[in-house]
């Protein structure tokens, strides 16, 4: 990949999965109307910053990192949803076909860089699976309203921007730092907008 084009890619996964940490951690706090707005730019936004993602993994064989970026788009469109019917509506065929797509890309993605690197015999696999778990699991309870999965991308946007700067993206990794900021604004909001689940 040209340096070129490889600065594109990051500014625009970059800024655009920034936008929509930023979106998420604003609509914590925010009265319901204003929530819903937020979280719905959120969603749309991280959809839109999929492709240049994808790019930027394969092109470092992260096999793993990229099914699992590929892979997440049904959680975003369930986030989604469940935004736009204000978080009240849960499809049933949706939910199941999110999950099931979460757990083939998983296999896929695991599968093929244990075949391409012949086991885990690197510290970028590890780091990998460290994204999957943080950006699936958290996700996944962000888009049915649960306030835990912003711990869960703690350990994503950590795994990732030490991915990024041990793979020579600068600006991904710088990324992936300044999200962890809004991450942690957003799950304090979470906490004080729902006392109760400080107990779970």
């Amino acid at each position: 990949m040209s340096d070129g084009l490889s600065l594109i890619l990051q500014l625009w996964g970059g800024l655009f999965y920034l936008t929509n940490k930023i979106c998420f951690a604003l609509a914590e706090g925010s009265a319901r109307t204003r929530r819903r707005q937020l979280k719905i730019a959120g969603w749309a936004i991280y959809i839109l910053g999929v492709p240049a993602w994808v790019i930027i993994l394969v092109d470092k064989h992260n096999w793993i990192a990229a099914a699992i970026e590929a892979g997440g788009v049904p959680a975003m469109l369930l986030g989604l949803y469940n935004a736009h019917h204000h978080g009240a509506s849960h499809h049933q065929f949706f939910d199941r076909t999110t999950s099931l797509c979460t757990y083939a890309f998983i296999l896929l993605g695991v599968g093929y860089s244990l075949h391409d690197y012949g086991g885990i015999t690197s510290c970028s696999q590890v780091l990998e699976i460290g994204v999957t778990t943080g950006f699936l699991l958290g996700s996944y309870l962000l888009a049915v309203g649960n306030g835990t999965g912003w711990l869960l991308f703690m350990l994503m946007n950590g795994s990732m921007g030490t991915l990024m700067a041990i793979q020579s993206k600068p600006i991904l990794a710088l990324q992936q730092v300044v999200s962890l900021g809004f991450v942690v604004y957003g799950f304090t909001a979470a906490l004080k907008a729902h006392p109760r689940r400080r107990q779970t």
